[in-house]
């Protein structure tokens, strides 16, 4: 998605005046992405309660969760293709408020058909709120930055339900599992109030750049500018179908931690409901160290002269393989301590696939073209989210009992998670993908000069 910016506020030049307003909107869609991901969390913390209250089974509520994920793709692809024609300060705004819109209904007594039915719109909604992200600060800053600013806005997807689940927990005990969507509603009309306040006062429609200053534009900020192909092409990558591979392993953590870890704490391993409120939170708190320190350590490998695979595709395989083979482990392994902190280990390391895998994409995608490659992404690795809770669910459910299930399900998503993340750190190639594209870039030029 490329982004248009008032005369005042250049992008892409992070040592200008406007660098503190381009770290402002950092801090914005941080708190956006936390929002994305309390609202995740919500479902997942309200487990026992919302069984309970309408009296679900574990295959049901699987099917509640993987709801969430049913237009998903579907909102990620199309809405992501609408916004490039829209500002980004409205483009974040107008997806805020849907989000409200479609958890509203969950703030009074409901039905489970109501309930279903807001989880996919909210799903749709939320669809392209990733890649929306990412294109706004991959052109907020230059390469060697890129990695940071998004494991900052990427930290949202932890810290959102890191701040919720003691919050949300103790309104559901207090009051019910209603009450958390209104706390959750409230913050959000915040936010959108706060947002196009701060947010460059930009026009409805992008301004279209003339020719001239648009090329300078392009030669200026976006070291990818000299590539030009159909978005297809993209497509038929390598490097796409690796990072689609990081990006889905990656999300299978994701979608299982924010709909099952709760209830995987409380009937897995025998934590009561107060101490899961807690405990839930480790992951996350562990989750931004690792998340921020490893966008850090990707910027340094390339200021040290690392090749972008070295410092993207395979620093991403790399904890991918690690969270697998702990997720394996703590499968085999009693309730304790030990155990424990391989839980930790395993649901710590989601992220870093959204933030460092999405930069090498950068790395040879141009400007324009990265908020619809983005999307693509999402909608591959969505599926994740589709399939996982679900599936769990059904392994949960037709187990001897709960503990077998949880640890049945956890060790084929561990393996899986293991081959997809290895395969797609070998696929990712930053460095040959653009040499690639700068190949068909010049053959579809040939091409223009032979009809001409």
């Amino acid at each position: 998605m490329a982004i248009t910016t008032s005369p005042k506020h250049s992008v892409g030049v992070s040592s200008t005046p406007s660098s503190r307003r381009n770290w402002g909107i950092v801090v914005m869609l941080l708190i956006f992405f936390m929002l994305n991901f309390a609202d995740k969390a919500a479902i997942g913390l309200a487990s026992k309660p919302i069984r309970e209250s309408m009296d679900l089974s574990a295959s049901q509520y699987g099917l509640l969760s993987s709801a969430f994920f049913w237009l998903f793709a579907v909102g990620a692809v199309t809405l992501t293709a609408a916004f490039r024609k829209i500002s980004y300060n409205w483009a974040a705004g107008i997806l805020m408020i849907t989000w409200i819109l479609t958890m509203l209904p969950l703030t009074t007594q409901t039905t489970f058909g109501v309930l279903l039915a807001s989880r996919i719109a909210l799903g749709f909604f939320e669809g392209p709120a990733h890649a929306l992200c990412q294109s706004i600060v991959h052109e907020l800053f230059p390469p060697e930055k890129r990695a940071a600013a998004g494991a900052v806005v990427n930290a949202g997807s932890s810290l959102g339900p890191l701040l919720a689940a003691p919050i949300l927990t103790w309104i559901i005990l207090k009051w019910d599992w209603h009450a958390s969507f209104i706390f959750l509603v409230a913050v959000s009309v915040i936010w959108t109030i706060v947002w196009f306040f701060y947010a460059d006062k930009l026009p409805f429609r992008k301004r279209v750049a003339s020719k001239g200053v648009k090329a300078e534009k392009v030669a200026k900020v976006d070291p990818n500018g000299d590539i030009s192909v159909p978005f297809y092409r993209l497509l038929l990558i390598p490097s796409f179908w690796g990072l689609a591979l990081l990006s889905f392993a990656g999300y299978l953590i994701t979608s299982l931690k924010v709909s099952w870890l709760p209830a995987f704490m409380n009937e897995g391993l025998g934590y009561s409901m107060e101490s899961v409120g807690m405990l839930v939170t480790i992951p996350y708190i562990v989750a931004v160290i690792v998340l921020i320190s490893a966008g850090l350590l990707s910027g340094k490998l390339l200021k040290l002269g690392y090749s972008s695979r070295i410092a993207r595709s395979f620093l991403t395989a790399a904890c991918l393989l690690f969270a697998g083979i702990s997720m394996i482990t703590f499968t085999q392994l009693q309730p304790g301590p030990l155990q424990l902190i391989l839980v930790v280990a395993a649901f710590s390391i989601n992220s870093v696939a959204f933030s460092i895998g999405f930069a090498g994409a950068s790395d040879f995608l141009p400007a324009h073209q990265r908020a619809s490659f983005f999307g693509c992404i999402v909608a591959a690795y969505s599926v994740a989210g589709m399939v996982a809770p679900y599936v769990l669910g059904l392994i949960v459910e037709n187990a001897p009992n709960p503990v077998q299930g949880y640890s049945n399900g956890f060790l084929i998503v561990g393996i899986t998670i293991c081959v997809f993340g290895v395969a797609g750190g070998m696929m990712l190639n930053p460095a040959r993908a653009r040499v690639r594209l700068l190949e068909l870039t010049a053959m579809y030029e040939a091409r223009k000069q032979v009809s001409q």
